[in-house]
């Protein structure tokens, strides 16, 4: 895209530190525009024109506030809490012409935000379903999108050329399914965690005769584990469907525990049988998919690059 016709010349980038608001910063600068990152904490250097201002999007300063109604573009990389306190001090401020969005792991309650403040006349919402460590390239980021939004449609083709896939929805549908997609799995992972903590195992002991699955889920709760806690503690307490999906987790584990403390190993099969059918078409190439994990990471000259 040519930098002559673009709409976003200059943005502010609130929690422009932190893991998810640097990978916008990097994506920003990358196609020159001129960011200012917005955080408490000063970032690592960026190439590119940047620089940072030290404040709270939600107590501006004099300096901020003109760094604010000067930008194209405003994106809270911040947690949820903090996003809602800032709509309505950027609605008093910002240019009529001005981009707003977030990145927010749960859309239904900051949409609602944006669309009550008539001077949010363009707004997006994104949520990156990736670990910011990773590049955009080949996977997705949801999008809720005002409608008609010129500076936000700019945006999501900045994120595309830089690979990502954009899968748009209405908010209350992306809630929904990510309750599915995060919280079920980052709180199967956690209670499987808790559970080994629980015994008291010799993990590396374990692991000497740990089956695939079950470094697989090793895998998983260190990747979790080692993330931010402030992310995954959003998407548990702020997900309007989380309280269901932890209820149906359980509720799943004590029919589990019914089954086979009845001994009825038809009616287990029958779950397992429900369970293919379950994932339909697309039951071959996850196993497949998983065969071929299973493959490298039982490979010893696998561990040993290390």
């Amino acid at each position: 895209m040519s930098t002559h016709n673009r709409l976003i010349r200059r943005g502010v980038v609130a929690g422009g530190s932190g893991g998810v608001g640097r990978m916008f910063v990097e994506l920003l600068v990358g196609h020159g525009v001129e960011v200012c990152v917005l955080d408490p904490v000063a970032p690592q250097p960026f190439s590119g024109s940047t620089q940072w201002l030290c404040g709270d999007v939600t107590a501006p300063t004099t300096e901020v506030e003109s760094q604010l109604a000067a930008a194209d573009l405003v994106l809270l990389a911040v947690s949820e809490s903090v996003a809602l306190d800032a709509v309505p001090v950027l609605a008093n401020m910002l240019a009529a012409s001005a981009l707003v969005g977030d990145t927010v792991s749960v859309k239904t309650r900051i949409v609602s935000a944006w669309s009550e403040h008539p001077a949010c006349r363009q707004w997006v919402s994104l949520n990156p379903m990736f670990s910011p460590s990773l590049t955009m390239h080949g996977r997705s980021v949801a999008a809720v999108v005002s409608d008609p939004s010129p500076l936000a449609e700019e945006l999501l083709k900045l994120v595309e050329a830089a690979g990502a896939r954009i899968v748009r929805m209405e908010a209350e549908r992306h809630d929904r399914l990510t309750a599915a997609a995060q919280v079920l799995t980052h709180a199967t992972v956690l209670s499987f965690g808790a559970v080994m903590a629980d015994l008291g195992v010799d993990i590396a002991e374990l692991s000497r005769i740990a089956p695939p699955p079950f470094t697989t889920l090793l895998a998983l709760l260190a990747r979790i584990t080692s993330g931010s806690s402030e992310v995954y503690w959003d998407i548990q307490s702020s997900n309007p469907f989380a309280d269901n999906m932890r209820a149906r987790l359980a509720e799943a584990t004590e029919r589990l525990q019914s089954l086979v403390r009845d001994g009825e190993d038809e009616s287990f099969g029958a779950s397992m049988c429900s369970l293919q059918r379950m994932l339909g078409d697309e039951l071959t190439w996850y196993s497949r998919l998983c065969g071929e994990f299973f493959e490298m990471i039982s490979n010893p000259s696998y561990r040993e690059r290390e």
